[in-house]
């Protein structure tokens, strides 16, 4: 079973549980992932296959990526990604990962890239507390000091320090899988996940 799938994040919203208690959930839209290409030991090394969602135009695709689904014998789209399996060889070229399988899911991971925020100080990147806010303190947002005066002389490697924020990929483990919509394609999972609207994430059972 391939136990991945890849989608858009539509948004949050909320939804009531049985116990009329509110949960806050986010709308997971994992329109048919369809298999482009198998990848098995013999071929390749390893067993995967790799995954295809979107739709493009044909005009829109460039010619390396218009010979390798002409190759496989594919229908273009727009993202690719591989999923490692146990058995490449059980799937074939044009078959289909649903949200179907993810009905009996309790828990998902999900991955995503983070909402980028530019460069950032160290209070709002780590969370330093920094210094007073008035009585004549001139100490407000800096880091602080950094390094030794003697031995050794330098600034250590690692140094929790101003800079790029954010656009990393993240995983959130173990996310509850409140319902999943196999109309409309959709998963709803409890809490919040890596990304702004329409953002492409990964869900992958836990």
């Amino acid at each position: 079973m391939i136990n991945a799938i890849y989608g858009t994040k539509l948004g949050m919203t909320q939804v009531f549980a049985e116990d009329d208690t509110v949960v806050p959930v986010t709308v997971i839209q994992a329109a048919p992932n369809t298999i482009c290409q198998v990848k098995t030991a013999e071929t390749d090394g390893y067993e995967a296959v790799q995954l295809g969602f979107g739709t493009i135009k044909e005009k829109k695709v460039n010619k390396p990526m218009a010979g390798h689904f002409a190759k496989q014998g594919a229908e273009p789209v727009r993202h690719l990604r591989e999923v490692r399996v146990e058995n490449a060889s059980e799937y074939k070229v044009g078959d289909t990962v649903t949200v179907a399988n993810f009905s009996e899911a309790k828990l998902v991971d999900v991955t995503g890239t983070s909402k980028g925020k530019g460069f950032a100080g160290v209070m709002k990147r780590y969370g330093f507390a920094g210094g007073p806010g008035g009585h004549g303190a001139h100490f407000h947002r800096a880091p602080g000091s950094v390094g030794m005066c003697a031995t050794p002389s330098r600034v250590l490697k690692g140094l929790r320090l101003p800079g790029h924020m954010g656009c990393d990929t993240v995983t959130v483990k173990n996310l509850e899988v409140v319902s999943v919509n196999e109309e409309q394609n959709l998963i709803l999972v409890k809490g919040a996940v890596p990304g702004g609207k329409n953002a492409m994430v990964r869900v992958r059972l836990a």
